[in-house]
């Protein structure tokens, strides 16, 4: 008996080691498995995307897929929609879908291509611009140094206002994995506020949206003597029309008002109807004198500056101000404040949800000499 039981302590402990190296092997196996699993992922990390592949953002992501969608607001970043009071509020735009509605902006409304945009902190955006010019002269070795004149400053406050816009899709859109709502929001929201925004820096009138350059005073008086702020415009000597003979001589002359140093990078603004009238013109050999882009994506030219089509200049008319030539990247100031905010609306038109955008843009006039402008009048 005694043997028998020696013999199954035996076994037993044969049996015992078995396992234990079993548990080992599997133990050692799973240690394996996960350190090429962390291996994998850092060097998934490390690569460098494919290009036209997107980075993951947790911020955008939580964005996209837990607001736009579904209207979870948890984890998304809360802004104020009021400048006076910091209440209640939108949500802000992530950086990458914000610089899509920039990049659209840019593309449609057609000022903003042209002019400066700085981004700013603040609705209080201000720049000094100094006007005038410093006194010089020539002196002996010995002579005596005269006081000389000093520059003055202007300070320069863009006119800010609120832009907003209001795109609405059905939530059965929302829900479809397949419907890019990141690009959809991009695109509508850069088409409507280019809309509102090409208008408002051509005609806007200071209140409550930016200052468009052609409500400004405009006078026929030279730079030397014009009040800073005012513009110049040139005649066109007919009302309501140019010229009957040689009408592109106008054109010259206006080119010619600008300063040099301002014509290099200048453009001409204008509408679709009034460049069609100048596309008409020749010069005395039979030559047109607008020339078409030479490849896609290039700007037309006239007289050798690039023309910038903005429906919302007047059409021609009596005393209209019809024709803008000048750097408007000198002359124009575009001040953006902060980033686009959302606010999701699924209640007030159902089964569609709607998105309330609002961007505050201002703009004005920071150089009086750099922009100059044709009058279809008499004088």
């Amino acid at each position: 008996m005694d043997d028998m039981e020696v013999k199954a302590d035996a076994l037993d402990g044969a049996f015992d080691a078995v396992l234990a190296a079993e548990a080992v092997d599997e133990l050692k196996a799973s240690v394996a498995a996960l350190r090429a699993q962390v291996e994998r992922q850092a060097v998934a990390a490390s690569r460098l995307p494919l290009d036209g592949a997107k980075a993951a953002d947790p911020a955008r992501d939580a964005f996209v897929e837990r607001y736009l969608r579904r209207g979870i607001d948890a984890g998304v970043e809360m802004k104020s929609l009021s400048g006076a009071s910091g209440g209640e509020g939108g949500f802000a735009v992530p950086r990458e879908i914000d610089g899509s509605i920039a990049a659209t902006l840019k593309t449609l409304s057609p000022i903003r291509g042209i002019a400066t945009v700085v981004q700013t902190g603040t609705s209080g955006y201000r720049k000094l611009v100094a006007t005038g010019s410093m006194g010089t002269g020539w002196v002996g070795e010995t002579a005596a140094r005269p006081e000389t004149a000093t520059r003055s400053f202007a300070e320069i406050v863009p006119p800010t206002g609120e832009l907003y816009a209001n795109p609405a899709a059905s939530q059965a859109m929302l829900d479809d994995a397949m419907f890019n709502v990141e690009d959809w929001l991009a695109e509508q929201l850069g088409r409507e506020f280019a809309v509102a925004e090409g208008s408002a820096f051509v005609n806007g009138n200071g209140t409550n949206r930016p200052k468009g350059f052609l409500t400004y005073t405009a006078t026929n008086e030279i730079d030397s003597v014009r009040a800073f702020g005012s513009l110049q415009y040139l005649a066109t000597g007919t009302a309501g029309a140019f010229p009957a003979s040689n009408p592109q001589d106008k054109l010259i002359e206006l080119v010619h008002s600008l300063k040099a140093p301002y014509r290099q990078g200048a453009s001409w603004v204008m509408n679709s109807d009034t460049l069609s009238r100048i596309r008409k013109f020749k010069t005395s050999d039979g030559a047109f004198i607008w020339q078409p882009g030479m490849v896609e994506g290039q700007a037309a030219t006239l007289l050798g500056y690039p023309v910038v089509e903005a429906e919302d200049m007047p059409d021609v008319a009596a005393n209209s101000l019809s024709i803008a030539f000048g750097n408007f990247r000198a002359g124009y100031l575009i001040a953006d404040r902060g980033e686009t905010r959302i606010l999701r609306d699924p209640f007030s038109n159902k089964p569609f949800v709607h998105f309330y955008a609002t961007k505050r843009v201002g703009g004005a006039i920071i150089d009086s000499q750099a922009i100059k402008l044709m009058k279809f009048a008499a004088s």
